[in-house]
C-alpha cells in the first residue's frame, strides 16, 4: 500500500478498484488529496481547502459501513461554495456573505448517504455570476491546463479540482453555462441535468427557476453514477421535478448548426479549426447529420442578460447588496443592480416568457429524437484579457450555452481533441429531458478507449463457477451483482457442460440476475474470441438503466433449450437443478 499508488487523476472506477485490491487505503487518498490541494495553493482552487481533520467524521463513518453495499463508498468529491455542507462555511464567493449550515444540501446530503465524502469548498465567480472564472476575492481561478489562460466559470475551482486530481467529481452549478464552460476549458465532462432533476434546496440562488446543480467528472459514465444517487423529487423543494430517465438509445439524427458559427479570443481560428473537424467526424461516423438554422436558441439566450431575467438575481441578493456596501466585487455588484433597471417590469417580464415559451415548444420539437451538437465555448480569453475587459470577454463565453435553461434543455459537455496542445476542444450536446437518458450514448462516441471494460456474466463465468477461472486469468475483477431490465428471457441450452442463454425479447421479459465484472481493455478482444457460437457479446441494458457488454445469445439457438426465465438467473437454475438431481 503507498500513496505512490493513487492514480494522478481520481475516477470512480480506478479508486474502487485500488480500494478493492489493496493498493491504497482510504486515508491515503485522503492524504494525497490535501497534499496536491497545498502543491496548487497558487492555482485559488479553494475556498475551504481539504483539511484532514475535517474529514475524520466522515472517514469514521465509512468504517462503519459496508463497501459493496454503497455504491460511492469512499469516493471524494468537491463542492462549489454556493452548495451547502453541514458545519463548513459557505460564501457565495462573497466573505461578508458567509454563515455556517446546519445541514447539507439536498444533493450533498444524498451523495453522503451513498459513501462519498467531501473534500472541500471551491472558488467560484462571486455569487455565480460569471463564466470566466476570475470574478472572485479568493483569486482568479487558473486553468488546469495552461496556467496563464481562464479556468472558466463560474464553478471554477469544481472543473480544476477534478483536471487536478483533487476530487473525483465535483459539484457545480449551471444557470448560463457554469457547469459546461469550465468542463469544456479543462478537458473534463460537465453533465447539466433537465432544470429540477436533481433538487436545488440547500443551493444559493443565481436565477432560483432556472439554477441546476451540475457534476464536473473525468468520464461520462462517472457523471452517469452520481446522476443515479442524486436525482429525484424532494418534495420540500418548489422547484424539484420528478424526471427520471426513461431508456437510453443512440440518437437518430445529429443537428448542427447551418452557417458559420462565431469564434473570439486568442485562439478562435484553432477553435474553429476543431469544430470542422469535430463535425467532419461526425459524418464520417455514418450517423444521420444534418444541420439546422439555430437563431431561435441565440434570441432566447439573449434574454437571461439582456432582458428582465436578470431581475430574479436582484430579487434573491438585493437586501445583502444594498446593507453590505461594497462587499460584492464591482463588476458584480454591476450585474446585479442591473436588474432593477425600470425597463424591467412586471409587463417585460411577462412579454419575455411568453417568447421563451414559444420558442421552448419549438426548440423541443426539432428536438425529439435528435441531439444538438454545438462547441461549448466558441474561444477562451488568457486572465490579463478578461482584467482589462471584464464584460466582453464574460459575454462571449455564453454564446452557446447562455439559451439551455430557459428553454429547460438537459446537456452534457465532452471533451472533443485539442484545439492546440493543452488547449482542450469541448462540444455540448442538447436534447429535450424526457430523452435526457440519450445523452450518455451520445457522449460516448466522442470518449476515448477506456482502460477497464465492464463486462456482464449471467452463467459459467460467475464466481464460484467453472469458467470463473477464465476471468480471473484475463486480470478481471468481480465489480457487483446486478440485474438486466425486464425485457429478458434465460434458456438452458442442451449443450456439455450445460450454459444459459440470454436473449432479449419484445415482450414477457423479466429481470435476469448476472455479475458484473471489470475487465482490461487489453484483455477483452482474446476473452470475445473464447466464445463460442451460439453465444456472443452485446449490450445488455441493466436494471438501473447502464448499458454493458455481456453474454447474449442469437434466438435460434433457443427453440430446443428449456425456458429458465422463471429462475431468475443461472445460479438459481443450478440450485434448483442440484436439488431435484438429490430427490
Amino acid at each position: 500500500m503507498s500513496v505512490m499508488n493513487v492514480p494522478s487523476k481520481l475516477t470512480i472506477g480506478a479508486l474502487q478498484k485500488g480500494y478493492r485490491n489493496g493498493r491504497f487505503t482510504l486515508s491515503e487518498v485522503m492524504s494525497v488529496i490535501v497534499e496536491r490541494s497545498i502543491r496548487d495553493k497558487d492555482k485559488a482552487v479553494w475556498i475551504v481547502p481539504p483539511a484532514l481533520d475535517r474529514l475524520v467524521p466522515y472517514l469514521e463513518r465509512l468504517q462503519e459501513m459496508d463497501p459493496q453495499q454503497f455504491p460511492l463508498w469512499g469516493i471524494p468529491f468537491a463542492v462549489k461554495d454556493n452548495i451547502e455542507v453541514a458545519g463548513w462555511p459557505v460564501t457565495a464567493g462573497c466573505p461578508e456573505y458567509a454563515y455556517e449550515p446546519e445541514g447539507h444540501a439536498a444533493v450533498v446530503e444524498r451523495l453522503v448517504a451513498a459513501g462519498a465524502i467531501p473534500v472541500g469548498k471551491t472558488n467560484l465567480d462571486q455569487f455565480a455570476t460569471g463564466l470566466v472564472g476570475t470574478r472572485s476575492p479568493y483569486g482568479a481561478t487558473h486553468n488546469a491546463l495552461r496556467p496563464e489562460l481562464i479556468s472558466g466559470g463560474s464553478s471554477s475551482g469544481s472543473a480544476v479540482a477534478v483536471a487536478l486530481g483533487q476530487a473525483a467529481f465535483a459539484l457545480g452549478t449551471d444557470t448560463a453555462g457554469s457547469g459546461r464552460v469550465p468542463a469544456a476549458l479543462n478537458g473534463l465532462v460537465g453533465y447539466k441535468p433537465a432544470v429540477g432533476a436533481w433538487p436545488s434546496a440547500g443551493v444559493i440562488p443565481a436565477c432560483r427557476s432556472l439554477d441546476c446543480v451540475t457534476v464536473f467528472a473525468q468520464t461520462i459514465e462517472d457523471a452517469e453514477a452520481v446522476d443515479r444517487q442524486v436525482r429525484g423529487l424532494l418534495p420540500s423543494d418548489p422547484y424539484s421535478a420528478d424526471r427520471p430517465l426513461g431508456r437510453a438509445v443512440t440518437p437518430e439524427i445529429w443537428l448542427v448548426p447551418s452557417g458559420p458559427l462565431e469564434f473570439f479570443g486568442p485562439y478562435a481560428a484553432a477553435y474553429q479549426q476543431a469544430w470542422e473537424l469535430t463535425k467532419q467526424n461526425l459524418r464520417d461516423s455514418g450517423m444521420n447529420v444534418q444541420e439546422t438554422d439555430v437563431s431561435l436558441l441565440q434570441e432566447a439566450a439573449a434574454q437571461l442578460y439582456e432582458g428582465p431575467w436578470v431581475a430574479e438575481r436582484w430579487a434573491d441578493l438585493a437586501d445583502f447588496i444594498e446593507s453590505h456596501p461594497g462587499a460584492a466585487l464591482p463588476v458584480t455588484e454591476s450585474i446585479l443592480r442591473s436588474g432593477a433597471k425600470p425597463d424591467f417590469t412586471a409587463a417585460s417580464l411577462f412579454r419575455s416568457q411568453h417568447r421563451i415559451a414559444g420558442i421552448r415548444r419549438l426548440v423541443h420539437g426539432m428536438l425529439r429524437g435528435a441531439v444538438l451538437v454545438l462547441p461549448t465555448a466558441g474561444g477562451t480569453w488568457t486572465r490579463g484579457q478578461v482584467t482589462a475587459d471584464p464584460v466582453i470577454t464574460n459575454s462571449k463565453m455564453g454564446l452557446y450555452t447562455n439559451h439551455c435553461n430557459l428553454l429547460d434543455l438537459s446537456a452534457v459537455s465532452v471533451p472533443a481533441g485539442e484545439a492546440e496542445e493543452k488547449l482542450p476542444f469541448g462540444i455540448t450536446l442538447f436534447t429535450v429531458p424526457e430523452e435526457e437518458a440519450n445523452l450518455g450514448a451520445a457522449a460516448r462516441l466522442f470518449s476515448s478507449q477506456p482502460d477497464d471494460i465492464t463486462v456482464a456474466v449471467c452463467g459459467l463465468h460467475m464466481r464460484g463457477m467453472p469458467l470463473e477461472r477464465q476471468m480471473l486469468g484475463l486480470g478481471a475483477e468481480f465489480l457487483e451483482e446486478a440485474q438486466t431490465a425486464p425485457m429478458y428471457q434465460l434458456y438452458k441450452l442442451p449443450t456439455t457442460p450445460a450454459k444459459p442463454g440470454l436473449i432479449r425479447v419484445p415482450q414477457a421479459g423479466a429481470s435476469i440476475e448476472l455479475e458484473l465484472w471489470s475487465m482490461p481493455a487489453a484483455s477483452f478482444g482474446a476473452f470475445t474470441a473464447m466464445i463460442p457460437a451460439p453465444l456472443g457479446i452485446g449490450k445488455i441494458e441493466l436494471a438501473d438503466g447502464r448499458h454493458v457488454s455481456g453474454f447474449l445469445c442469437e434466438a435460434y439457438a433457443v427453440e430446443h433449450a428449456s425456458n429458465i426465465t422463471a429462475s431468475g438467473g443461472w445460479r438459481a437454475a443450478a440450485a434448483a437443478s442440484n436439488a431435484q438431481a438429490l430427490c
